[in-house]
């Protein structure tokens, strides 16, 4: 019966690390695209970036995934008329995470 209880605890450990990693990998991920996507919105002040990028970050907290964020940045986008599909919104969201990823695994 020990072993089993190793094992769950094991599995528990190791789901909270990969949580808590997938956390820090979308964090770094928002922040990068909150920097690119300041860019095509022309914000260059520094103080607005940083304030710019911080809502990007806080706008994956409204609920869980991704869709948050995208739709943060493409309202964004579409008030400032910024000429960037869904299309590439996301390709960028995908290949900004698996940039991040990547660093991480280097990072170990």
């Amino acid at each position: 019966m020990s072993g089993f209880k190793d094992r769950e605890k094991a599995a528990e450990a190791k789901f909270v690390h990969d949580e808590a990693t997938k956390f820090k990998i979308e964090a770094r991920r928002n922040k990068l695209l909150g920097q690119w996507a300041a860019e095509q919105l022309g914000i260059t002040e520094a103080s607005a970036l940083e304030a710019y990028v911080g809502d990007v970050i806080s706008s994956d907290f409204e609920e869980a995934g991704d869709e948050d964020v995208f739709r943060k940045v493409r309202g964004d986008f579409d008030a400032k008329n910024v000429a960037i599909s869904d299309d590439d919104l996301r390709a960028k969201m995908r290949s900004l995470y698996a940039e991040v990823a990547q660093t991480f695994k280097t990072e170990k």
